[in-house]
């Protein structure tokens, strides 16, 4: 066992007895939404998952050790803590170290999820290539990870804040298998549609776990984005939501946002500007994407 692993008791047996899991992650907690609708989100995503037949294992760091797991009191702290780190790849050696506690982006939960033997991760949305990546060379460490880890991430698509093309192209290059569920488009996030079509198309959980692994069994090491539209009922379109994020972009530009405090930035005023709808939308793709997760975590685990 791994020194910096502490492992909650439920997920530890399930694992231990084969049953479907499902990582989670909790940057969307200390960093995505506004308190309480981040612990209230947090413990409804974990009800999706247990309804849908797997068990949920949020993971944070906590007093600088891996948590896979988390009680509701741990999840309430993250929610409310005022000096909780996003903690990415290159945070994890200092928080860790120091003691501290983070909420850990797609990049960290997929490493973790990978050392505690977990193989599907649930999020709402991964990092990818930034607009003007060109010229500032702002890639997330998520797309590195997914060319490394071999865990599944469920997402609705890659954030619609990013460049979504070059992203794309950056998945393509890494051999990272991209699969939307149940169309043809790939989505953005916030939106059914990006102007993109989706690399690879497959409609069920079951097609899923074949492909997962025929990867895997082939020594192709790395992660499978699975992206999950949103449900037409919540989604922003396309052509709104960009209207908010060129606002969001201009307005980051002009307070120097800059690194690991963009993209909590364009969020929170995306939310704030476009009066909730956004914030809506994400609680909605969220637990849509844990339902998700949660059945392909059951299917992989029947083969």
């Amino acid at each position: 066992m791994n020194p910096y692993l502490e492992i909650h008791p439920e997920v530890q047996q399930a694992l231990a007895d084969g049953k479907p899991v499902v990582a989670l992650e909790s940057t969307i907690i200390a960093h995505g939404m506004p308190y309480p609708q981040n612990v209230q989100t947090a413990l409804e995503v974990e009800a999706v998952v247990r309804g849908a037949g797997a068990i949920p294992a949020t993971i944070a760091i906590l007093n600088g050790k891996c948590c896979v797991g988390l009680s509701q009191q741990q999840i309430e702290h993250l929610g409310q803590a005022k000096n909780v780190w996003k903690v990415s790849l290159v945070d994890m050696p200092y928080v860790i170290s120091q003691q501290l506690d983070g909420a850990t982006t797609v990049a960290a939960t997929m490493r973790i999820a990978a050392l505690a033997g977990i193989r599907v991760f649930v999020t709402g949305g991964i990092g990818g290539v930034h607009r003007g990546a060109e010229t500032t060379m702002d890639i997330s460490a998520d797309l590195t990870e997914m060319g490394q880890t071999s865990v599944a991430v469920v997402s609705a698509g890659v954030k619609s804040i990013l460049d979504i093309g070059l992203t794309l192209e950056y998945l393509e290059t890494k051999g990272i298998p991209v699969v939307t569920f149940g169309q043809d488009a790939f989505p953005s996030f916030y939106s059914r549609q990006s102007g993109f079509a989706s690399p690879l198309r497959l409609d069920s959980p079951k097609e899923i776990t074949r492909l997962l692994r025929a990867k895997w069994e082939l020594g192709l090491n790395g992660a499978v984005l699975v992206a999950n539209p949103i449900p037409e009922k919540f989604e922003v379109p396309a052509p709104q939501m960009e209207w908010y994020i060129t606002q969001a972009l201009h307005a980051a530009s002009q307070q120097h946002i800059k690194g690991k405090a963009v993209t909590p930035f364009l969020l929170k005023y995306i939310a704030e500007h476009s009066h909730g709808e956004s914030l809506e939308a994400n609680i909605a793709l969220i637990k849509h994407n844990a339902r998700l997760g949660a059945e392909l975590a059951v299917a992989y685990t029947r083969v």
